[in-house]
């Protein structure tokens, strides 16, 4: 059964019900009207989840795009994605999130790929707000991983051997498209998250990951060993968008996987994106005597 745990902020009169889905990510709350501008408390308290669950979600939430405009603005200044479009020009900051683009971009036959938005970025975001626009009758679920969780899992002899590790992330052939220029980065595949203090996987495997020093083929061999142990259901939350859904998530400790299984449908999403000033580090712990 889903745990439920209930909050209440001191300094608010709001009341969150917290159902947790996953022991190590993933909760539902309710209790709170995201149309509604946040107390500073109650926003607190939400950042606070967030850095617990890693993913929240918040069901029979009817807002607008400007509406979830403003609920991102409470949790740091936005981030206009260079190759997105929008439903509303006048509103950049909401990407339109549709499969048709992706297909444009990898190709017809498209499957979902785990990944973290804008790890091509010197400094990524903070993390995304997705609302359902246009959903298929059934399908289109998304998943999210714990990055911290795959990174435990692993042997500790593979946990050595990667630990200072530097992990391309080329967005490069897409960025061109659009005239924006920026350049390939690698950043470590073992990164610490700034306000938790965890060490958790950074990698992106729509990015054409490859380790910095290795060759070609031992490199793959590493991505894929590391794939297989995202792709267990152990490290995984899983959420069934219905109407009026929305998702929140942490882009430094998750990565996530879009299901593409609702054939042809126009399936329609927006996105905001929040901004950070971390460049992801690996954080060295001395030993303890």
């Amino acid at each position: 059964m889903s745990a439920v745990l209930h909050h209440a902020p001191s300094h608010t009169t709001e009341t969150l019900r917290v159902t947790r889905l996953e022991p190590t990510i993933g909760a539902e709350i309710a209790g709170i009207d995201l149309r509604q501008p946040l107390t500073p408390a109650l926003r607190d308290e939400l950042r606070g989840l967030l850095l617990e669950h890693k993913v929240i979600f918040f069901r029979d939430q009817a807002i607008s795009t400007e509406q979830q405009i403003a609920f991102a603005r409470e949790f740091g200044e936005l981030y206009v994605h260079p190759t997105t479009q929008q439903n509303d020009p006048t509103q950049p900051q909401a990407h339109l999130i549709q499969a048709q683009d992706e297909r444009k971009l990898y190709g017809p036959g498209i499957s979902g790929r785990w990944h973290t938005d804008t790890s091509w970025l010197l400094q990524p975001t903070l993390g995304a707000i997705l609302r359902a626009v246009d959903l298929p009758p059934v399908g289109g679920d998304t998943l999210w991983a714990d990055t911290a969780a795959v990174y435990r899992a692993l042997p500790d002899e593979l946990r050595e051997e990667i630990d200072d590790l530097h992990v391309v992330h080329d967005f490069k052939s897409a960025l061109d498209k659009v005239g924006y220029d920026y350049p390939i980065l690698a950043h470590p595949l073992v990164r610490t998250h700034p306000e938790t203090g965890e060490d958790g996987l950074f990698i992106n495997f729509s990015q054409n990951p490859s380790v910095i020093g290795w060759t070609p083929e031992k490199s793959k061999q590493l991505i894929n060993r590391l794939l297989l142990e995202f792709n267990k259901p152990e490290h995984q939350v899983r959420f069934k968008w219905r109407e009026n859904s929305v998702a929140f998530w942490d882009n430094r400790s998750t990565l996530h996987y879009p299901v593409y299984n609702y054939g042809d449908y126009p399936r329609r999403m927006e996105r905001v994106l929040i901004a950070y000033d971390d460049i992801p580090h690996r954080v060295r712990r001395a030993n303890a005597a």
